[in-house]
């Protein structure tokens, strides 16, 4: 009975904490320069496949220099590869406790490379057999989609729903400015790596081609992706030819990453056959307008902030978009042409009455259970 009554007492504890950061303690604003110390410790913590998160801090003090132009010039142009990095702050200690970002196209002078996985069905009539093969072909786009990453939350900072609201504020800010990005978003989704390094797919065909080994290559490809064309299998490979260990890691994701998978993919995300060319994490793709979020997300003012919502008020992620975007979560009656924020959320965006925001759903409305006959 002790060890019932203490699980009880851990889960009740938990659901408070879940409550209290689900009420929008957090802010999500974009990157600014005086964040790079504090992004820079924050990398530290980070594993082996996330390079878009380098640890080196000149590398990524260049991100950040990136992203900060980007920001600049909000108006109508055409996605050309610009970097959008946001942070997760803690508003009361000013705390970075996590990341997250927007790229708007990939591909361009330096293309997107991926491998598509295609089956292949081969049949003799010699011997009356047919064979089904999935073959890897390397895929070269110039003319690439948006892409999201990035994603980053200190693990004394996941639960309660931090890590959701980060992921989704990306698709706030897509559906604000919708063409600054193009209509197919991807996500490149880690794939199978230990905590050393290694990569069970990458030691199976990459390190062969490369000569060098998985942590090496994949934050060479952040810098220079020359080498990639220079080194690649020119040809088809097929994936009988590869070890079990490998075979199984394709389109499978790290351990650590299965949550957001099941975020993205509630969001409308799927797999579509690619996988990255190192450690063959999966890419989910998903048109931009067809995004959960992005779709079913408004802009409305505010009508009043009042204190004592109903405890059964839905929670919302909400964004302020003037002077600047910024991003938490917390409680909102919306009508048709006016909001009701809670006094926590006004507060922590600087929203008053007569304001706009733009807001949806943190969670998609739970689907009736289908009885049947």
């Amino acid at each position: 009975m002790r060890h019932r009554r203490s699980g009880d007492a851990l889960a009740f504890l938990g659901r408070v904490i879940g409550t209290y950061w689900q009420g929008g303690t957090m802010i999500i604003r974009p990157v600014e320069l005086r964040d790079l110390d504090q992004l820079h410790q924050l990398a530290q913590l980070t594993q082996y496949g996330l390079t878009t998160l380098p640890k080196d801090r000149a590398i990524f003090e260049k991100r950040v220099k990136q992203s900060l132009r980007s920001f600049e010039d909000l108006s109508d142009a055409d996605p050309q590869g610009q970097l959008y990095l946001f942070v997760m702050e803690e508003p009361t200690s000013g705390k970075i406790v996590g990341t997250c970002g927007i790229v708007s196209k990939v591909g361009g002078f330096k293309p997107f490379y991926a491998f598509d996985v295609v089956q292949e069905i081969q049949e003799s009539t010699v011997l009356g057999s047919r064979h089904e093969h999935q073959v890897l072909t390397l895929l070269k786009n110039h003319d690439g989609p948006t892409e999201i990453g990035s994603l980053f939350l200190h693990p004394d900072y996941r639960g309660g729903g931090n890590g959701r609201v980060l992921s989704l504020s990306r698709f706030l800010f897509i559906a604000q400015w919708p063409k600054l990005f193009e209509k197919e978003v991807i996500a490149e989704m880690r794939g199978v790596v230990d905590e050393q390094g290694n990569s069970p797919f990458w030691e199976a065909l990459g390190v062969h081609f490369f000569g060098i080994d998985f942590p090496h290559a994949d934050m060479l490809s952040l810098i220079n992706k020359d080498f990639i064309e220079e080194l690649n299998p020119r040809h088809p490979v097929y994936v009988d030819l590869l070890p079990d260990e490998a075979k199984a890691s394709i389109a499978q994701v790290h351990a650590n990453t299965v949550p957001a998978r099941r975020l993205l993919e509630s969001e409308g995300f799927r797999y579509e056959c690619l996988v990255d060319i190192f450690e063959a994490g999966p890419v989910l793709h998903c048109q931009r307008d067809e995004i959960r979020l992005v779709r079913e997300s408004r802009v409305l003012p505010i009508k009043e902030v009042r204190d004592g919502l109903p405890e059964e008020t839905p929670i919302y992620v909400v964004a302020a978009i003037e002077p600047t975007f910024r991003l938490s979560s917390g409680r909102l009656l919306a009508s048709e042409d006016h909001v009701i924020i809670d006094p926590t959320l006004a507060n922590e965006l600087s929203l008053e009455p007569g304001q706009q925001v733009r807001f949806a759903r943190l969670k998609p409305p739970a689907q009736p259970k289908n009885i049947g006959a």
